[in-house]
């Protein structure tokens, strides 16, 4: 059934006339993914108004799901969290590849979503922007950081900081030898390896300058010299790269994460038409170089590296070689129930002495 869809999904290139009456997009995507400068150049081609509420993937469904997929019109989950999340909740609503010009997609990404967004023979998301999580490191004071684990050497005692949320879990397991994403249909195998992976947490704490929450956060506490080693995003450690050359982003050595931002339609969303001409927009070329500009992250559109800053693209390089590319664990979907076996684990690191 996936084959089918996926081959279907790849070769639809029809694109839908534009709309015929001004709609107001209410877009919950996250910081960065919708610069004004987009917004504006959106408006004044088609008319439509855009209302922007940034979140992240646990708000994105806990918003969705407390409204039965109602208050947006577009949203921008990982592709990971969409079909357990319509499994369980069924707060989306199928994608009409009749309403996408698909062309604008670089067509591995484009199927390769289709497949992980796949339910009950249904497509629920299309790819927009990718990137990795892994370690941000003030290479000078903390060069031997070159692991999750290794963040809880003596060396950097106090000087630590990560976030309790599910890509610390996943990748102290990677690091600590073990596979997670090979365990996700086996609860009894992936809760084993939570044990594992709680125990190290918990031992680590003591290393810990704080939990962060917020990208602004963990790049304050980097620049200050207060963390000198951290699990991050890719592109907040190229953006302190930019100011101060001995902070970067490195990819660790038991793989960074890899994570696609993708377009899903609510299930109440209300301006379809105005969803559909905001995918076909931001994906053109031109507009996805602006967006990676201000996101940090390249997108899956075709040819929309071309205006890309080249400083952003020599980080780039500079963090992932031939062989850490290759070593990327990419998030395959969640099966429903994990997240809330994440979640009490992490409930207990956060609340152990």
């Amino acid at each position: 059934m996936k084959t089918a869809v996926v081959s279907t999904f790849a070769v639809i290139t029809t694109l839908s006339a534009p709309s015929t009456s001004a709609e107001t997009l209410r877009l919950l995507t996250w910081g960065g993914y919708a610069p004004e400068e987009v917004i504006k150049l959106f408006e004044a081609e088609t008319g439509h108004n855009v209302e922007v509420t940034t979140s992240n993937n646990e708000e994105i469904i806990a918003k969705l799901r407390a409204t039965n997929g109602g208050g947006f019109d577009l949203a921008q989950p990982s592709q990971d969290r969409i079909a357990s999340a319509q499994e369980e909740f069924g707060i989306y609503k199928p994608i009409d590849m009749t309403k996408v010009d698909a062309d604008l997609f670089i067509p591995s990404m484009l199927a390769a979503t289709a497949e992980n967004t796949t339910y009950d023979g249904k497509v629920y998301g299309l790819p927009q922007i990718w990137g990795t999580s892994g370690l941000v490191v003030n290479t000078v004071e903390a060069g031997d950081v070159t692991d999750y684990t290794d963040l809880c050497d003596a060396s950097v005692a106090g000087k630590v900081s990560y976030r309790l949320k599910r890509p610390t879990l996943i990748g102290f397991a990677y690091s600590m030898g073990l596979d997670p994403f090979a365990a996700y249909d086996d609860p009894e195998a992936y809760q084993a390896i939570l044990d594992q992976v709680e125990t190290r947490l918990t031992d680590c704490k003591p290393n810990v300058k704080t939990y962060w929450d917020g990208g602004d956060e963990i790049k304050n506490l980097l620049r200050s010299g207060e963390v000198v080693a951290s699990m991050a995003w890719d592109t907040g450690g190229w953006q302190l790269n930019a100011d101060n050359p001995d902070i970067t982003f490195v990819a660790p050595e038991a793989g960074a994460l890899g994570w696609i931002d993708t377009f899903a339609l609510p299930a109440r969303g209300r301006a379809d038409d105005a969803a559909y001409d905001w995918i076909n927009f931001v994906m053109k070329p031109e507009i996805a170089s602006i967006i990676t500009n201000s996101a940090g992250n390249f997108t899956a559109a075709v040819s929309g590296d071309k205006a890309v800053s080249p400083d952003l693209k020599t980080r780039y390089q500079a963090s992932f070689d031939d062989e850490a590319i290759d070593n990327i664990k990419w998030y395959p979907p969640v099966p429903a129930g994990l997240e809330a076996m994440e979640g009490a684990t992490l409930d207990r690191i956060n609340a152990a002495k």
